[in-house]
Order: structure tokens, then sequence, then C-alpha cells
């Protein structure tokens, strides 16, 4: 027999295991929350801009569709030629870091818009100002090495160098991301285990469960006395049963 749950059934079991869900919730949140700022550590991006152009003997001439999709397509020879070991060796001279170039090229992007000229350079390091040195010197050696690497004239101007700001901003990790999303994953979590729980627990407390699990109507119901309902001079017989299916009333006896 298939079995069906309502809305109604729904919001009882999140209303019942509430509790349960937003320790979920929250626990998620704080464990996030110290992850992110006294775990991980912050790293910085800095970034240069430099545009590939045909180097033009006639200061006169103008350039071409051909001309321009020929500079397009040694962009990706650059992205190449950017981040391999003969760039980023002598970086690391120059520098003198302790890196590798297998080191800088996995921390360094080279990217370009579509069917655009210019590149861009960028570092992420835990020190924002290593990053901006590191970006700047890698893009001024490629602009010396590059016409011997590729036999031809100068043809890379750099637009922009890297700098870095007063006070530099995070790339990662994001606090505030990462706390929202384990909000999200708790809340998911605390749900699902409620649900689970919910479904685990066989225990018959209701008049719905004799019905739904023992297939047996209900033809009467022992009312219970507590502390609270025995009074001065009477006493007070009520019916403990708030949900479907059951009955609520008092009968009041006097005593002598």
């Amino acid at each position: 027999m298939e079995e069906t749950i309502s809305l109604k059934e729904i919001f009882e079991v999140v209303k019942k295991r509430f509790l349960l869900i937003m320790a979920f919730i929250l626990g998620a949140a704080v464990v996030a929350a110290v992850v992110s700022y006294f775990v991980l550590t912050p790293t910085y991006q800095s970034s240069s801009q430099f545009i590939v152009n045909q180097t033009q003997q006639d200061q006169n001439a103008q350039f071409s569709v051909n001309d321009i999709r020929t500079n397009v397509e040694l962009i990706n020879t650059y992205n190449v030629i950017i981040t391999s070991a003969a760039i980023l060796g002598d970086v690391a001279e120059t520098l003198d870091l302790d890196y590798s170039p297998s080191k800088l090229a996995s921390n360094i992007q080279v990217s370009n818009e579509q069917d655009s000229q210019i590149v861009n350079v960028s570092y992420t390091d835990p020190d924002p100002y290593l990053a901006a040195d590191i970006v700047n010197t890698t893009v001024s050696i490629f602009q010396e090495r590059v016409p011997d690497l590729m036999n031809m004239a100068e043809n890379v101007k750099v637009l922009t160098t890297a700098e870095v700001p007063d006070n530099p901003q995070q790339v990662s990790p994001n606090p505030t991301l990462n706390i929202a999303i384990a909000i999200v994953l708790g809340g998911m979590i605390g749900v699902g285990l409620a649900f689970l729980l919910e479904y685990l627990d066989n225990t018959i407390t209701t008049e719905q469960d004799i019905e739904k699990h023992l297939e047996l109507p209900v033809i009467g119901v022992i009312s219970s006395i507590e502390d609270g309902d025995i009074r001065e001079g009477q006493t007070v017989f009520k019916a403990n049963h708030v949900r479907r299916g059951a009955f609520s009333g008092q009968t009041q006896k006097k005593t002598s």
C-alpha cells in the first residue's frame, strides 16, 4: 500500500524536531565561521594587464582584420610561455624566492576576453605585496624575453601594473559565503535527519497510530488524572487528547 504525506504532516514533523534542525543550522554556521576566520589562511590577488600588437614598420600603416586575428592567436601561445619555467624560473631568481616554477605556475592565472588582445595576469598569495611583486616581475620578464623566444620584434605593451591598495581585500576564504552555504547544508541535514527519526519512530502514542498501524477502530479512551486536576472539594476528569480522533471534555464530581 502506497503511503502519502501531506503538508500538514510535514509541518508537524518540522515543528516537532525544530530544536534539532536549529541546532544543526547554528552548529554548521559556527563551524564555518571558525574555519573561515581562524583556520584557513587568507589569500590576496594582484593583477596586471598587457596588450598584444603586431609591430608596424610604417607608423602610418593601419591594422587590418587579419592583423588583429593574428594577434589574438598569438595570445594562446603567450599564455603558455608566461607560465613556463623559462619565465617563472627567472621570476623566482630575480625576487630571490624559495618557490619552484611549478609552485608559481599553480598560483598564477592568465586569461583574456574573447576576441580581445588584452591579457590579464593575476597571482594569488597570502602576502598581497609579494603577489604584486610577482605579477609585475612576471610581466616585465615576459616582455623582455618574448621577442627572443618568438624571434620577432617586440609586440607586448604593459597597460596596467599590479598595485597594493591601502586596505587590500582577501579573495579567499569568503566567510560570508561559507557561512551561508553552511546554513543551507545544516538546514538540509537537520530536516533530513528529522524525517529519518520520524520514519524510524514506531511507537504508538495517539489514536491515529492505532488506526494506522494496527488497523483497529478506537472505541474508547481512558482519561488520566494528574495532581493539577485534583482541587479542594472536587475532582476534575479531563481527556488528555489533542489530536484528530480524540475528544476533550470534563466531568465534575463533587466529593463530600
